[in-house]
């Protein structure tokens, strides 16, 4: 595996935990429809939160979140109307960033975005 991906990977399981001891429940993790990935899926009540994670070992140019652009927005918005479709329980969706900065194997900063983009 790719130190990349070893890093997205340690960067999901950081964002699962931050948003379980904030008491979320995981719905679902690296959920698919077609080539579209929902990182993390976490309900707050009746509110299903659609969570994308962005996981750096250094912020050279531009934060973690910041790499969250509207292609990406499109892709997860599509693929959480597939989800939705099917998990029709949840009155609200939300679309939320967790950008986590690394120093070695350990979290240095997580920031949740609540919100991030409609």
């Amino acid at each position: 595996m790719s130190k990349h991906n070893e890093i997205g990977i340690k960067g999901e399981q950081i964002a699962a935990d931050f948003l379980l001891k904030k008491g979320y429940i995981i719905v679902s993790r690296n959920w698919r429809s077609g080539n579209k990935e929902i990182d993390i899926v976490a309900a707050q009540g009746d509110t299903l939160a659609i969570v994308e994670v962005k996981t750096r070992t250094k912020s050279k140019f531009i934060f973690p979140e910041e790499s969250v652009n509207k292609r990406k927005q499109q892709f997860l918005k599509t693929a959480a109307t597939a989800f939705a479709d099917v998990h029709q329980q949840y009155k609200n969706i939300r679309f939320d960033i967790i950008s986590i900065l690394l120093d070695g194997d350990y979290p240095k900063e997580i920031i949740h975005f609540e919100e991030a983009f409609h």
